[in-house]
């Protein structure tokens, strides 16, 4: 095989390994995004995990009695101490059935356009306080080093962002107690006031929550938009990526159990 020969085959084998290559990455940039968070789905992934099983649980001496569906049916107490339940579930970044906490950032990408950016993470602790029908207290913090994407490159590139080496935990205090609505409705939507702490900067923030009662389970999904300038959070730049926007949304998924 004469020299000039070789070198063409080679730099063939090469052509098609790197197209190879971008054509994975490229794949792997447009399979991204998993859906936005929803109550609705929240709740049929639950209900598919066998949560809705049909259960009587007595909270002092009011039963709660739940039908087939794991939806509440009649009026009884929910005060307590309800902590996220990290063991029911699953937690992947293409589907979450279980409790996690993540961002959705829109960014353009060369060549290939307008693209969601996604991450979550599923290392999560929290509690919330019921009593006498208000929402009085509500802890939940989130482990941002363990923040996960579609590619380990975007995984650093976040957790670099979000300065994950010197502040990990991102948190959200309730500011107050807050009456929760009076309905027969097995559907609550409630707006709060509390205090959002990401890179080690606290903001006072409002944000709605929607919650549902499945079998002996809360669970509560929301989001909210954030400016990462006000959490001293740089958006991560790549090649790929012509522009992203300097805010994004925050997004929850949380199944609270009674202690």
């Amino acid at each position: 095989m004469s020299s000039r020969r070789a070198v063409i085959i080679t730099t063939s084998v090469l052509v098609v390994a790197i197209g190879a290559m971008v054509a994975y990455g490229a794949w792997r940039v447009l399979s991204a995004a998993p859906n936005e968070v929803s109550l609705d789905a929240a709740v049929a992934s639950l209900e598919e995990q066998g949560a809705s099983q049909p259960t009587t649980i007595e909270v002092a001496s009011d039963p709660l009695r739940v039908d087939g569906a794991g939806v509440t049916t009649v009026n009884s107490s929910n005060d307590g101490i309800w902590y996220v339940d990290s063991n029911f579930g699953s937690f992947t970044f293409d589907e979450s059935s279980g409790s996690f906490v993540g961002f959705r950032v829109e960014e353009e990408l060369a060549q290939i356009g307008s693209m969601t950016a996604v991450g979550r993470t599923g290392e999560i602790q929290g509690e919330l306080l019921i009593e006498d029908g208000q929402l009085v207290e509500v802890l939940v913090s989130a482990d941002l080093s363990a923040i996960v994407t579609n590619d380990s490159r975007r995984d650093r590139a976040a957790r670099h962002a979000l300065n994950v080496s010197e502040n990990p935990m991102a948190s959200f205090v309730l500011a107050g107690p807050v009456a929760l609505p009076e309905t027969e409705d097995s559907t609550v939507s409630i707006e709060v006031l509390g205090r959002l702490t990401i890179n080690g900067i606290a903001r006072d923030v409002p944000l709605v929550l929607d919650a549902q009662m499945v079998g002996n389970t809360i669970v509560v999904v929301g989001s909210m938009e954030v400016i990462f300038a006000d959490y001293d959070v740089t958006v991560p730049s790549a090649i790929i990526v012509v522009s992203a926007q300097d805010h994004g949304i925050i997004e929850f998924q949380l199944l609270f159990t009674r202690g």
